[in-house]
């Protein structure tokens, strides 16, 4: 079992997008208890709340349920527990070097690392202050770095 924690701020754009992308191609692509996901946010300020409304809207209409999913905040467990956490941009990055113990800086990357299409930036951009083309964009993004990070991973399970 591969397990990944993808991070962003807040845990309430884009990680629970990646996450909710990630659910939905495990589930699809008969990757069920090979790999498992979560996500969190390197601030705890959200902790408990749903994903923002936009959020949630942006994803339904491409067939993802964000719905039943929680913010929180990353904890020291986390970096022993999960084998890849995955930052949406490299503050998230060096807000993890920061707080991971030196053992498990290994685990610690850019999310679309993962993107081979290079279509996209290696950060994905925080859409909490645009307009609904942002919620798209981070969408496409997760898509598209998901599907690289399943490949890479169930190669190796």
């Amino acid at each position: 079992m591969t397990r990944v924690l993808f991070v962003c701020t807040g845990n309430i754009c884009r990680s629970p997008t990646a996450e909710g992308v990630a659910r939905h191609f495990i589930e699809t692509g008969g990757l069920g208890g090979r790999v498992e996901v979560d996500s969190a946010g390197t601030q705890g300020y959200h902790a408990g709340e749903a994903p923002d409304p936009r959020t949630q809207k942006a994803a339904k209409l491409r067939g993802y349920d964000l719905s039943s999913l929680r913010a929180r905040k990353i904890e020291l467990r986390d970096f022993q527990e999960f084998d890849l956490l995955l930052a949406m941009d490299r503050g998230h990055l060096e807000a993890m070097r920061r707080l991971c113990p030196p053992v498990y800086q290994p685990r610690l990357a850019m999310f679309m690392q993962f993107d081979g299409s290079g279509r996209f930036d290696d950060e994905v951009p925080d859409p909490y202050y645009g307009g609904p083309r942002g919620f798209d964009l981070v969408l496409d993004m997760c898509e598209h770095g998901v599907r690289g990070l399943l490949e890479t991973v169930s190669a190796r399970v």
